[in-house]
C-alpha cells in the first residue's frame, strides 16, 4: 500500500523525516523533492564497475544549464530524507518526463532505514535546460510486511552526490584502484 499525502504528513517526525519540509510540496500520495545546485559527471570514456571512476563537479547557474543527450549526469536532492518502517521510492515528475528527462536511470527504489540525500542519475533524450531548486522528482512510501532490517550500507548517511561505489563490493580492499589519491574535493563524501 502507498501512503497518501495526508498520511505522509501525519508520519512526519516519526517514520518519515524530510529536511527541509515544505507543506506546499505535498501531493495526494507523494512529496516533491527539489534539485540541488550541484551536479557531477564521470570523466572516464569507459566506466569500470570494478574501479573508482574519476568525476568532475560543477554548479547549475541560476540562468540554468543545458543537459546534453548521451551523457549521464549525477545530481542530488536538496532535501535529506530519513525513513523508518516504510520503503521509500522516487520517481521523476511527469512534467519533467514529458521534457525527455529521466531523473533516475534504475535506482529509484530505496530501503527501509535509508537516511541521506537521493543521488539522481539524470539522462536527457534531447537537450533540456534545468535549473537549481526546481521540483525534480517525487518521493512516495510503501508499507512493508514482515520483520524489518534497516539499511546500513555504503550510501547510508551520505552528505553529497554519490558516484557508484560498486567497486567497494567487488574489491573491498580497493587493491585494483590504480588512481592516485588526490584530494580535490571530488572524491566520495564522508558517510559520517
Amino acid at each position: 500500500m502507498i501512503l497518501s499525502g495526508h498520511e505522509i504528513e501525519r508520519r512526519m517526525g516519526k517514520d518519515i523525516l524530510i529536511e527541509p519540509f515544505e507543506p506546499s510540496q505535498l501531493n495526494p500520495n507523494s512529496y516533491n523533492l527539489t534539485l540541488h545546485d550541484e551536479m557531477m559527471v564521470y570523466e572516464e570514456v569507459v566506466l569500470d564497475m570494478a574501479k573508482a571512476n574519476r568525476v568532475r563537479r560543477f554548479s547549475i547557474p541560476e540562468k540554468g544549464l543545458v543537459l546534453s543527450p548521451n551523457q549521464l549526469y549525477l545530481g542530488r536532492t536538496a532535501e535529506r530524507t530519513v525513513t523508518h518502517n516504510l520503503v521509500p521510492q522516487i520517481e521523476g515528475r511527469s512534467s519533467v518526463g514529458r521534457l525527455g528527462l529521466f531523473v533516475h536511470v534504475t535506482a529509484g527504489f530505496g530501503d527501509v532505514g535509508f537516511a541521506g540525500y537521493w543521488t539522481l542519475e539524470m539522462y536527457a533524450v534531447q537537450p533540456v535546460r534545468i535549473y537549481p531548486n526546481i521540483p525534480i522528482c517525487q518521493i512516495f512510501y510503501h508499507e512493508v510486511a514482515g520483520q524489518l532490517s534497516e539499511y546500513s550500507s555504503k550510501y547510508q548517511h551520505n552528505h553529497d552526490i554519490q558516484p557508484s561505489l560498486l567497486f567497494e563490493e567487488l574489491d573491498p580492499d580497493h587493491k585494483n584502484d590504480p588512481q592516485l589519491s588526490l584530494d580535490f574535493g571530488l572524491q566520495r563524501s564522508s558517510s559520517t
